[in-house]
């Protein structure tokens, strides 16, 4: 089981050093500063100085996103080895919607939660106080940020030992492969003569490098609604919150 990590208050800077690293990942930084740069939101860099007449608001150095970039892939890589090694018998139909949902946003922020990470963000004082650090596409992205630091500051074996430990209770409760809730939601209509499931954009919101989407669905005389960093992922949402209405 995935430990939590004990800090309560906001850590910044070096102090991320040795015991609060270790709270949260059992692993000591060699560079301090990729820690740093991978619990850094976007927001809390905004307007600083980069020279040549840059800022941060233009490039986004300095925040997680470019951790995120490469922690996305290290986790996909990780994470479809640990699933073809525990799962030899299945090919790739079934272990592919088991990656997909292992590493999908509401997975990534809940795990964020359970190690700590929205108490050690950094963020500006404004999104603090809009509660940006209980936002699961900001707590999935730091976790990928971080998983990409670790990656970086020690390599693959680093970064494994981590993600088997934080994973180990969702990869052990996944006992059959996840059917993809679209597709679920359009084999429960089917089965029953009923049209097809309808998507819609309801709004997008938030700012335009950190966008949150709202996605409606309406099958069987009921309506479902999701919310999310994509519009795929809100698709997905909206389907899961229909069929619970639908027992699906």
């Amino acid at each position: 089981m995935a430990a939590g990590n004990p800090l309560v208050a906001p850590v910044y800077g070096d102090s991320l050093s040795g015991a609060a690293v270790q709270a949260i990942v059992g692993h000591d930084f060699a560079r301090p500063a990729l820690l740093r740069e991978a619990l850094t939101h976007r927001s809390a860099i905004t307007g600083r100085k980069l020279g040549r007449g840059r800022t941060a608001r233009s490039t986004g150095a300095g925040s997680n996103e470019r951790l995120e970039f490469v922690g996305d892939r290290v986790l996909g890589l990780l994470m479809a080895e640990w699933l073809a090694e525990r799962f030899p018998d299945e090919q790739e139909g079934a272990l592919g919607p088991r990656l997909a949902q292992l590493v999908s946003g509401p997975v990534l922020a809940t795990i964020a939660e359970q190690q700590g990470l929205p108490a050690l963000l950094e963020v500006s004082p404004g999104e603090s106080r809009a509660g940006v650090r209980k936002r699961a596409t900001v707590l999935a992205d730091a976790m990928e940020a971080l998983i990409g630091a670790l990656y970086f500051d020690a390599g693959l074996a680093t970064a494994r030992a981590f993600v088997r430990r934080a994973w180990a209770d969702s990869v052990a409760a996944m006992t059959a492969p996840p059917k993809d809730p679209k597709t679920a939601l359009q084999e429960w209509v089917l089965a029953r003569g009923q049209p097809l499931p309808s998507y819609g954009q309801v709004s997008r919101e938030g700012k335009p490098h950190d966008p949150v989407f709202v996605i409606a669905v309406s099958a069987g005389g009921q309506r479902g609604e999701g919310r999310a960093g994509s519009k795929r992922a809100a698709e997905r949402l909206a389907a899961i919150d229909l069929l619970g209405k639908l027992g699906g």
